[in-house]
C-alpha cells in the first residue's frame, strides 16, 4: 500500500478531485489541515507529499517519500535544493488554468480598450446625462492594435491564439522559444523587450517568476513604451516594478494597466500606485484595473489542479514516469520510485 500525504489541505469537501486523480486502489490518501496533526509514523512512511510547501522542520522526517507535488504552477517559494538534497523530485502542476488565465488577460484588455469600467461608473453617476457612447477615453479597435506577448509558453500561446481570432497583429518576446514557433502561430518574434514595448499598443505578460524575471519590466523597459501603452499582467506580481509603473502612468507613457497579480498580496496600500487607485485619484481613475490573483479560478480549473497533481504523484510512484519536475538539474541522486510495496495498511 502506498501512502500519499496532504499535510496542509485547504479544502473542506469530500476530496473527490484527489480521489479521481489517484484512481488506484493501492494508494491510501491521508488529509490533514496542519502538519502538526500528522502522526509521526505517517511522516516516515508516506510515499508522496502533496500541497503547499512543507515547513523545513518536517522534511527531515521524510525517510521514505519519493516525490513532492505542488498543486500550482508557481514554485518560486519552494526550496528546490533542500528537496534535491533529500533525493526527492519536486513537481508543479502546469496543466491547469491555461484557458482561464488567457481568457482573463483578454478580458482585462477588452475592459480597458472598450472603456467598459469607465462607462459603467459614468452611468452609475448619472444614467441620463452620461448616456453618451462617444464618451470613450480608451476606445480602440483590437484588430488595429499591435499586441506584444512576453513569454510564449502554454498561456502565452493560448493568448496568441485568442488574439489572432480578433485579427490582431501579434508580436512576442521569448529568448527561450525555438525558432519556428512564430511561423506556426502566424505571429512575429522580436529580439528585445525594448523593441517589443516600443512597437506595441498592448503588452501582456505570461512568464514565470525567477531571479532573472523579477522586476524584468522596470523603468528602462517602460521608458521604451509606445505612448499610450496598455500593460496586462496575469503572470506574477514581482515581474513588474510597480513603482516604475506608477511613474510611467503619471507621465502618461503607460495609458492603462490591468493587474491580476501584485508584488505583495494582498495589496500594499502604502505603494503610491495602489494608494492612488484605492483613493480613486482623478489622474488614474478607470486607468487601472486590479483583480485578486483570480485569473486561474473556475470550478473546472480547481478540479483540474487537484486531480492533476494527484495524477502526477500516482504516475511516478506506480510507473516511474516523472512529469513536470522543476528541480531535475539539482538532483545528484534520486530515491527510486518503485520501492517494494508493503502489505496493505
Amino acid at each position: 500500500m502506498h501512502h500519499f500525504l496532504w499535510p496542509m489541505i485547504r479544502w473542506q469537501d469530500d476530496f473527490a478531485p484527489e480521489l479521481y486523480g489517484l484512481s488506484d486502489s493501492n494508494i491510501e490518501p491521508h488529509f490533514f489541515k496542519h502538519p502538526s496533526e500528522v502522526p509521526e509514523q505517517l511522516w516516515s512512511e508516506c510515499d508522496a507529499i502533496l500541497g503547499p510547501p512543507v515547513p523545513s522542520a518536517y522534511m527531515e522526517k521524510l525517510t521514505r517519500c519519493r516525490i513532492y507535488v505542488k498543486p500550482a504552477v508557481g514554485f518560486d517559494e519552494i526550496d528546490l535544493q533542500a528537496w534535491a538534497d533529500l533525493g526527492i523530485p519536486v513537481c508543479n502542476t502546469p496543466n491547469y488554468g491555461t484557458r482561464e488565465v488567457a481568457d482573463h488577460a483578454l478580458a482585462l484588455m477588452l475592459t480597458l480598450t472598450k472603456s467598459i469600467a469607465f462607462h459603467d461608473q459614468s452611468l452609475r453617476d448619472d444614467p441620463r446625462k452620461n448616456w453618451r457612447p462617444a464618451l470613450n477615453p480608451f476606445g480602440q479597435r483590437l484588430a488595429d492594435c499591435t499586441v506584444g506577448i512576453v513569454g510564449l509558453g502554454r498561456i502565452g500561446t493560448a493568448a496568441a491564439l485568442r488574439l489572432k481570432a480578433f485579427d490582431t497583429n501579434v508580436l512576442f518576446y521569448d529568448p527561450f522559444k525555438p525558432n519556428g514557433s512564430d511561423i506556426a502561430l502566424g505571429i512575429r518574434r522580436v529580439d528585445s523587450l525594448e523593441s517589443l514595448f516600443s512597437q506595441c499598443d498592448i503588452v501582456t505578460l505570461h512568464l514565470p517568476l525567477n531571479k532573472e524575471t523579477e522586476k524584468l519590466i522596470d523603468r528602462t523597459v517602460l521608458n521604451h513604451a509606445k505612448p499610450g501603452l496598455v500593460l496586462i499582467n496575469t503572470a506574477r506580481g514581482p515581474i513588474v516594478d510597480i513603482d516604475a509603473l506608477y511613474d510611467a502612468m503619471r507621465a502618461d507613457r503607460v495609458l492603462a494597466a490591468g493587474l491580476d497579480v501584485l508584488p505583495e498580496e494582498p495589496a500594499n496600500l502604502e505603494k503610491p500606485l495602489i494608494k492612488a487607485w484605492q483613493e480613486e485619484a482623478d489622474w488614474i481613475k478607470h486607468r487601472l484595473l486590479i483583480t485578486p490573483h483570480s485569473a486561474f479560478f473556475t470550478p473546472q480549473s480547481m478540479f483540474d489542479i487537484r486531480s492533476f497533481s494527484a495524477q502526477t504523484a500516482a504516475k511516478y510512484i506506480t510507473t516511474g514516469r516523472l512529469e513536470n519536475c522543476v528541480n531535475q538539474d539539482m538532483l545528484t541522486f534520486q530515491r527510486s520510485p518503485m520501492l517494494a510495496d508493503r502489505s496493505p495498511g
